[in-house]
Protein backbone atom coordinates (compact mmCIF):
# COMPACT_ATOMS: atom_id res chain seq x y z
CA UNK A 1 0.00 0.00 0.00
CA UNK A 2 1.76 2.95 1.56
CA UNK A 3 4.89 2.51 3.34
CA UNK A 4 4.58 3.35 7.22
CA UNK A 5 6.59 6.89 6.68
CA UNK A 6 4.11 8.16 3.82
CA UNK A 7 0.94 7.78 6.26
CA UNK A 8 1.29 11.11 6.97
CA UNK A 9 1.44 12.34 3.65
CA UNK A 10 -2.33 13.06 1.89
CA UNK A 11 -2.60 10.11 -0.22
CA UNK A 12 -4.96 7.97 -2.41
CA UNK A 13 -5.51 4.81 -4.34
CA UNK A 14 -3.63 3.82 -7.79
CA UNK A 15 -6.08 3.93 -10.70
CA UNK A 16 -5.47 1.00 -13.36
CA UNK A 17 -3.68 2.79 -16.54
CA UNK A 18 -2.32 5.34 -14.69
CA UNK A 19 1.40 6.46 -14.95
CA UNK A 20 3.12 7.38 -11.28
CA UNK A 21 7.07 8.11 -10.84
CA UNK A 22 9.21 7.34 -7.93
CA UNK A 23 9.39 10.68 -5.95
CA UNK A 24 10.88 11.96 -2.62
CA UNK A 25 8.46 13.25 -0.49
CA UNK A 26 9.08 15.56 2.53
CA UNK A 27 9.32 12.91 4.75
CA UNK A 28 12.67 11.60 2.89
CA UNK A 29 11.06 8.05 1.83
CA UNK A 30 10.66 7.34 -1.89
CA UNK A 31 7.28 6.88 -3.37
CA UNK A 32 5.20 6.85 -5.77
CA UNK A 33 2.83 10.07 -7.09
CA UNK A 34 1.30 11.41 -10.32
CA UNK A 35 4.04 13.04 -12.64
CA UNK A 36 1.43 15.84 -12.85
CA UNK A 37 1.49 16.44 -9.22
CA UNK A 38 5.10 16.41 -9.27
CA UNK A 39 5.68 18.73 -12.23
CA UNK A 40 3.12 21.35 -10.76
CA UNK A 41 4.39 25.06 -11.53
CA UNK A 42 5.21 26.81 -8.46
CA UNK A 43 2.43 29.48 -7.43
CA UNK A 44 3.28 32.72 -9.04
CA UNK A 45 3.64 35.52 -6.47
CA UNK A 46 3.15 39.61 -7.30
CA UNK A 47 6.48 41.32 -6.96
CA UNK A 48 4.63 44.09 -5.03
CA UNK A 49 6.87 47.38 -4.89
CA UNK A 50 7.21 49.25 -1.78
CA UNK A 51 9.36 49.25 1.26
CA UNK A 52 12.39 47.34 2.50
CA UNK A 53 9.33 45.97 5.33
CA UNK A 54 7.49 44.65 2.13
CA UNK A 55 9.93 43.06 1.36
CA UNK A 56 11.42 41.42 4.66
CA UNK A 57 7.35 40.54 4.65
CA UNK A 58 7.48 38.15 2.05
CA UNK A 59 10.59 36.86 2.32
CA UNK A 60 9.30 35.04 5.89
CA UNK A 61 6.14 35.10 3.77
CA UNK A 62 7.04 32.09 0.56
CA UNK A 63 3.74 30.82 -1.65
CA UNK A 64 2.59 27.23 -0.35
CA UNK A 65 3.07 24.36 -2.02
CA UNK A 66 0.16 21.92 -2.54
CA UNK A 67 1.37 18.83 -1.29
CA UNK A 68 2.18 16.03 -3.79
CA UNK A 69 -0.23 13.28 -3.03
CA UNK A 70 1.24 9.67 -2.57
CA UNK A 71 -0.02 7.20 -4.40
CA UNK A 72 -1.19 3.66 -3.04
CA UNK A 73 -1.43 0.70 -4.72
CA UNK A 74 -2.31 -2.75 -3.41
CA UNK A 75 -0.13 -6.06 -3.16
CA UNK A 76 -0.78 -7.98 -6.03
CA UNK A 77 -1.23 -5.19 -8.71
CA UNK A 78 0.57 -5.49 -11.97
CA UNK A 79 3.13 -2.82 -12.77
CA UNK A 80 5.39 -1.79 -16.14
CA UNK A 81 8.94 -0.33 -14.37
CA UNK A 82 10.56 1.94 -17.11
CA UNK A 83 14.10 2.82 -16.90
CA UNK A 84 15.25 0.47 -14.78
CA UNK A 85 19.19 1.00 -14.19
CA UNK A 86 21.74 -0.91 -15.93
CA UNK A 87 23.25 -2.20 -12.47
CA UNK A 88 19.83 -3.33 -11.48
CA UNK A 89 19.53 -4.96 -15.26
CA UNK A 90 22.20 -6.92 -14.42
CA UNK A 91 21.81 -7.52 -10.88
CA UNK A 92 18.44 -9.13 -11.44
CA UNK A 93 18.79 -10.33 -14.82
CA UNK A 94 15.70 -8.43 -16.07
CA UNK A 95 15.77 -4.99 -19.26
CA UNK A 96 15.35 -1.93 -19.06
CA UNK A 97 11.44 -2.46 -19.23
CA UNK A 98 9.57 -5.07 -16.76
CA UNK A 99 6.42 -6.09 -15.77
CA UNK A 100 6.25 -6.90 -11.95
CA UNK A 101 4.08 -7.27 -9.36
CA UNK A 102 3.68 -5.29 -6.43
CA UNK A 103 4.36 -6.48 -2.52
CA UNK A 104 5.11 -6.20 0.57
CA UNK A 105 7.88 -7.72 1.77
CA UNK A 106 7.29 -7.42 5.89
CA UNK A 107 4.42 -6.60 7.99
CA UNK A 108 6.99 -5.28 10.78
CA UNK A 109 5.95 -1.72 12.11
CA UNK A 110 7.92 1.26 11.20
CA UNK A 111 10.02 -0.52 8.31
CA UNK A 112 9.90 0.04 4.23
CA UNK A 113 7.67 -2.93 3.26
CA UNK A 114 6.99 -2.06 0.14
CA UNK A 115 8.38 -3.45 -3.06
CA UNK A 116 8.24 -4.87 -6.69
CA UNK A 117 8.78 -8.59 -8.18
CA UNK A 118 10.35 -9.26 -11.03
CA UNK A 119 9.39 -12.19 -13.04
CA UNK A 120 12.64 -13.68 -12.02
CA UNK A 121 11.38 -14.08 -8.30
CA UNK A 122 13.67 -11.10 -7.26
CA UNK A 123 12.32 -8.43 -5.07
CA UNK A 124 13.42 -4.77 -5.01
CA UNK A 125 12.29 -2.19 -2.67
CA UNK A 126 10.45 1.00 -3.57
CA UNK A 127 13.12 2.77 -1.71
CA UNK A 128 15.89 1.09 -3.99
CA UNK A 129 14.60 2.44 -7.24
CA UNK A 130 15.74 5.55 -8.65
CA UNK A 131 13.84 9.23 -7.91
CA UNK A 132 11.95 9.61 -11.29
CA UNK A 133 11.70 6.39 -12.18
CA UNK A 134 8.72 5.61 -14.23
CA UNK A 135 5.74 2.88 -13.61
CA UNK A 136 2.75 2.20 -15.20
CA UNK A 137 -0.42 0.63 -13.34
CA UNK A 138 -1.36 -2.37 -15.75
CA UNK A 139 -3.67 -4.24 -13.99
CA UNK A 140 -5.55 -3.95 -10.48
CA UNK A 141 -7.52 -6.87 -10.52
CA UNK A 142 -5.35 -9.77 -8.86
CA UNK A 143 -4.63 -7.06 -5.92
CA UNK A 144 -5.58 -8.39 -2.13
CA UNK A 145 -8.79 -6.39 -1.36
CA UNK A 146 -7.10 -3.95 1.77
CA UNK A 147 -9.27 -1.26 3.29
CA UNK A 148 -6.53 1.71 3.83
CA UNK A 149 -8.52 2.71 7.12
CA UNK A 150 -7.79 -0.77 8.93
CA UNK A 151 -4.23 -1.22 8.14
CA UNK A 152 -3.33 2.85 9.05
CA UNK A 153 -5.42 1.74 12.54
CA UNK A 154 -3.78 -2.12 12.73
CA UNK A 155 -0.44 -0.04 12.45
CA UNK A 156 -1.03 2.41 14.84
CA UNK A 157 -2.33 -0.52 17.40
CA UNK A 158 0.95 -1.92 16.54
CA UNK A 159 2.77 1.53 16.88
CA UNK A 160 0.69 2.34 20.47
CA UNK A 161 1.74 -1.23 21.95
CA UNK A 162 5.62 -1.43 21.02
Amino acid sequence: MCDYSLMNVPNRLAREGEDLVAHRFPTGSLGLASPCEVKRPAPMRMVRQGGWWNRIREFFNPPVMEPVAAVCIPPGARLKLQDIPLRMQQEFGVGPVEEVVFTQITAAANSYRDAVRFSTGREVRLQELREGQRMKVLDLSMAEELDLEKVRAREELVYRLR
